[in-house]
Formats: structure tokens, sequence, C-alpha cells
């Protein structure tokens, strides 16, 4: 969200908030930490701008970035100029797929592919599962929850990791995040407000996520330098330091978990 002027952001919220999509993420948990955004290093912004507008995101340009929000979620479609094209689809990276949930799975794939989403049947035919497959690589699993109040939200991230370490990365993102641990499916899960942290065991090599379609995700905090400061005193290496945007009063960093999932930090400016 670098080199948005408040007008524009103000512009962003109010279109966000009449088209019913909530323009803030949800609440902190006690560690200062809510989910924040996918960024995709996207070949063909417009094109899969169109698909995620056909599920049900609003889309807009305030500012450097395409951008389309779902309830819980900021999705980031952006490629530098200069920059290389994404180098790989998020399979074969730690982060095998991403997941979005609706009221109604068989309901949504029937809209869905009347939009041109490239939507495809869940596992085993079942009806209450989906996948839509973007063009750039980018594997979304759509799953049902008759009872939430949005069409559909932001749920979870799924890592695919050596079965050694599982354990240790959910560790690593309660201690580091806040991240309630716990099970699902008898596979192992870390929760944060808006997204559930999933981890599913692979015995192939997982390369990290920078330079694939999804570059990094990112987390939004409540006070950036003092989260950064705790998390130099655990050893974890800044690798973007502290930046301020003084146009937007908002700022960034950038680490990576000790996996290979690039994670943006963000200090929004309040609203």
């Amino acid at each position: 969200m670098k080199n948005l002027s408040k007008q524009m952001l103000a512009a962003l919220f109010a279109l966000l908030i009449s088209a019913g999509a909530p323009a803030q993420p949800m609440p902190f948990n006690e560690a200062g930490v809510t989910m924040g955004h996918w960024h995709l290093n996207s070949r063909d912004v417009e094109a899969n701008k169109k698909i995620f507008v056909g599920m049900g995101g609003v889309a807009s340009k305030p500012g450097d970035f395409d951008i389309v929000v779902f309830p819980g979620l900021m999705i980031i479609l952006h490629l530098r100029p200069g920059s290389p094209p994404a180098s790989g689809p998020t399979e074969g990276s730690v982060i095998n797929h991403v997941g979005l949930i609706v009221q109604n799975v068989q309901e949504s794939v029937a809209r869905w592919k009347a939009a041109g989403v490239p939507v495809v049947p869940g596992n085993n035919h079942r009806l209450d599962q989906a996948y839509v497959n973007m063009p750039d690589g980018l594997r979304i699993e759509v799953l049902e929850d008759r009872a939430q109040k949005q069409l559909i939200q932001h749920e979870h991230v799924h890592f695919f990791l050596p079965e050694a370490v599982i354990a240790q990365s959910q560790a690593w993102y309660a201690k580091h995040f806040g991240a309630k641990p716990g099970v699902r499916n008898d596979a192992p899960v870390a929760d944060l407000p808006g997204v559930q942290l999933r981890f599913a065991k692979t015995d192939k090599p997982m390369v990290p996520t920078r330079g694939r379609i999804l570059d990094h995700i990112g987390f939004d905090v409540k006070d950036l330098k003092a989260f950064l400061a705790k998390l130099e005193a655990d050893g974890i290496k800044i690798e973007r330091p502290y930046t301020f945007n003084e146009k937007t009063g908002e700022a960034l960093a950038f680490i990576s978990d000790p996996w290979g999932v690039s994670i943006e930090l963000n200090q929004r400016r309040p609203q």
C-alpha cells in the first residue's frame, strides 16, 4: 500500500464499504497481529483481476498497485517494471495453495463459471469443495460454511513442509505472531485473526515463495517498531528494515520464516 495519498485511501475505503466488503482487517490478536494480504507477481494483472472480481472481490487502483479486496483479505496484483515474471506456481513452493470460504460452493461455482472463472471440482467429487486455478499458477481451495455471514471470505494458507519441521513451524508462528496452535482433520494448524495456517507433510523439496506467483504473504501489526524489536531480540533477521511512508502514514518491513515463506509486515494508517 505504498505511494497512496490519503485522498486515494479514503476513496478506496468508501468504495469497499459501499460494496459491502469491510475496509478493515480482523481485530488484532494479543500479539498485535492480523491477516493482511497476498502479493501476487502477476504476468497479466487485468486477467487475474477479472477472475477475482468474478468471484466477488472489489477491485481498485488507488496508486501503484492494482488491488482486489475480499472480506478479511487484500490481494495485491503487481509486477514492478523491469522485474522478472513469476518463476513458478504455488505448487512446488512452501505455500502450496491458499483458501477462501463461501456460503455455498455449488451456487458459487455456477456464478463463477458464468463469469469465466477457471474453477474445477473438489477432490473425490466433494460438493463442499472446489479449486480455482489462476492462469499464473496460484491455486485457491474453496470450502463451504453455510453459517458464515459473508458470501465469500478469506480462510487459510496451506504450507507443505517435511514432516520433521511441521511442529517447529507451527511453534514459530505461535511464538512470534501469537498464533493459536490446534488440529484440524488430524493435521496441525495455527490460527490468527483472519487466517488459519495449515500444515501438510511432503517428501518433495519445496522452494521459497520469493519470486513465485505468490511472492509473499502480509500480516498487519499494531506497532511495527515494537514488533520488529521483539523479532530481532529473538534472533530473526529483518530483511527490509522499518520503512515509513510519509504520504500515507503507513510503514512496512520484510522478514522470512525459517522455511522460505516471505512475509511483509505492515502498520496501517488508523481509520
